[in-house]
């Protein structure tokens, strides 16, 4: 039996620091390696925030490859399916040739959260579980396999 190479994902953002990244890791870890996600940004910020990371690893989710990506890296790579987590990306990136399918799924960026590190941190729990819930409800319909 011949096994079919993984679906592809691109997740853009503007910075490519918070929910890009989250996005990825879920991606990958829901996707059970039938989907291979990636993450870029329009602008991106040079390094992952700590308190996506942290989120990440409350879920037991490897951070050690996440980095902060271009996505001109990507523009000529083929995906699946592009999802843009940010308003700004989305009008960065109207269109992305080399996509089957471009998504919007805008989510607030946890890193304009105010006050303690306690409330900040509440405000990246609250934004990765909304990109775990997409995920899945979209993995769901599609079937892991896409």
């Amino acid at each position: 039996m011949t096994t079919n190479p993984p679906k592809t994902v691109l997740i853009l953002c503007t910075g490519n620091s918070c929910r890009s990244q989250m996005a990825e890791a879920i991606w990958n870890d829901l996707g059970e390696g039938q989907w291979h996600a990636q993450s870029a940004g329009s602008r991106p910020a040079g390094y992952v925030h700590e308190l996506a990371l942290q989120a990440l690893q409350e879920l037991g989710l490897p951070i050690d490859s996440l980095e902060s990506k271009s996505s001109s890296q990507f523009e000529n790579t083929p995906f699946d399916l592009v999802v843009t987590v940010c308003d700004n990306a989305r009008d960065a990136c109207p269109v992305w040739p080399a996509a089957d399918q471009l998504l919007h799924w805008p989510f607030p960026d946890p890193a304009y959260a105010e006050g303690s590190n306690e409330d900040k941190m509440a405000m990246f729990r609250e934004v990765r579980d909304q990109i775990k819930q997409k995920i899945q409800a979209y993995l769901n319909e599609v079937g892991k396999d896409g």
